[in-house]
């Protein structure tokens, strides 16, 4: 192995990722402090990063450096997280065992017969394979999804402040417009989108690629048609990424107006992985109200800044809960610190969800808010934001084209 030719296209890498959106790259700004490789394709990098440069360019680098030519392990540290790294730290690469173990886990989509879940033993098909190039692209370099006019990430910080509830409603309340609307489901850790769409069968197979499952007028696809509910989410990041592949490119989604994307909490490999592989119009930030749960949309804002994604507002979930036997309303989680993040930021506030019977019933149910209780403030409130989104990308779409 030819530790130097590793290091050089390690280095050549890291000169296309910036510490903040549109500037300069890491290299030319001389925050490359060390670059370490091993003779097993171990590759450690410590970043001297600034006090204003975004902390998530890290995770960014880490991501490429997967995707560089003889690279197999990349560990990224930054400064202030840790002293440099001595030579004999550079992480090794894993067993082959352990890599087989990891690929089992990976759901495949086989062709021969009906959709299937994890098999033991099975490898990854060539569809969910990430090529070189696909993991080291600048997520300026994404093309469009053929055939998709708008693909809309729905994202937050936290888990548990009703994400993939707002996602599961933009969709729908899109399709009830008229709408040819996807939702796909990248929260490989909890796929709950089957279970908000009432859809229990698994997708079908036509010539090599997935048929995604229909509900409520929207094309469904989600790891949850493919494993067993009790099936374990272990996933390293090459994995995650080859299973956002098989869904945006092994997938039928034909011709559609809009495609949200459900990502996991946080900022991972799920988030970067998208807008490595697709062009995303924009993102929608989910919070609760509290404090706890603004922070980590922070975070996230600055994550898909720093990838060239718009973002196109803040959604503020379960902020007031009206009582039923009182009538009156008590702010459960606290009150508009979402909406306060979204000014102090210059982000659009795209509204606020009120904490209520009908989003839990509905869901179990198997039905979004939007369609099954429309009139209750929570359904109210959801076909708001859809609208305001749907203004947003409108409004982007029609600025980049003027440009």
């Amino acid at each position: 192995m030819d530790v130097q030719s590793i290091r050089d296209r390690v280095e050549s890498a890291l000169s296309r990722v910036s510490p903040t959106a549109g500037g300069e790259d890491l290299v030319a700004l001389g925050l490359v402090d060390d670059i370490q490789v091993d003779g097993t394709g171990g590759v450690a990098v410590v970043l001297g990063l600034r006090p204003s440069d975004n902390p998530s360019v890290a995770d960014t680098a880490r991501l490429v450096l997967l995707g560089v030519e003889g690279v197999n392990t990349v560990e990224v540290r930054t400064m202030a997280a840790a002293a440099p790294l001595p030579a004999d730290s550079v992480p090794t690469a894993p067993k082959p065992r352990e890599r087989g173990k990891a690929r089992r886990s990976l759901p495949v989509m086989e062709p021969a017969g009906p959709a299937a879940g994890a098999a033991a033993g099975a490898a990854p098909r060539s569809a969910g394979q990430v090529s070189r190039e696909e993991a080291s692209r600048h997520p300026s370099e994404a093309e469009p999804l053929a055939g998709v006019r708008h693909v809309v990430a729905v994202s937050s910080g936290k888990g548990g402040v009703g994400k993939s509830t707002v996602a599961a409603n933009l969709a729908a309340a899109w399709a009830k417009k008229g709408y040819r609307v996807g939702l796909m489901d990248a929260d490989v850790y909890g796929p709950d989108i089957p279970t908000m769409f009432g859809a229990t069968e698994r997708p079908r197979i036509q010539d090599d690629q997935v048929v995604p499952v229909e509900a409520h007028g929207v094309k469904l696809m989600s790891l949850g048609f493919l494993v067993d509910e009790d099936t374990p989410a272990i996933w390293r990041g090459p994995i995650i990424m080859g299973i956002v592949r098989q869904f945006l490119h092994q997938v039928v989604w034909g011709e559609l107006d809009y495609l949200v994307v459900d990502l996991p909490p946080g900022t991972g490999d799920a988030q970067l992985s998208l807008v490595q592989l697709v062009k995303v119009d924009g993102a929608v930030m989910v919070s609760t109200p509290q404090d706890v749960s603004v922070s980590g949309v922070l975070k996230g804002i600055r994550m898909f800044e720093n990838v060239d994604v718009p973002v196109l507002g803040i959604v503020e979930n379960m902020r007031g809960f009206a009582c039923p036997e009182c009538g009156s309303t008590h702010d459960l989680f606290g009150s508009g610190g979402a909406e306060a993040l979204a000014a102090s930021l210059e982000i659009p506030f795209l509204g606020a969800v009120p904490l209520g019977l009908a989003v839990r019933q509905e869901g179990d149910r198997g039905t979004p808010t939007v369609i099954g209780r429309a009139d209750s403030p929570e359904g109210q409130a959801l076909e708001a934001i859809a609208e305001l989104v749907e203004t947003r990308v409108g409004d982007l779409a029609r600025s980049a084209e003027i440009s």
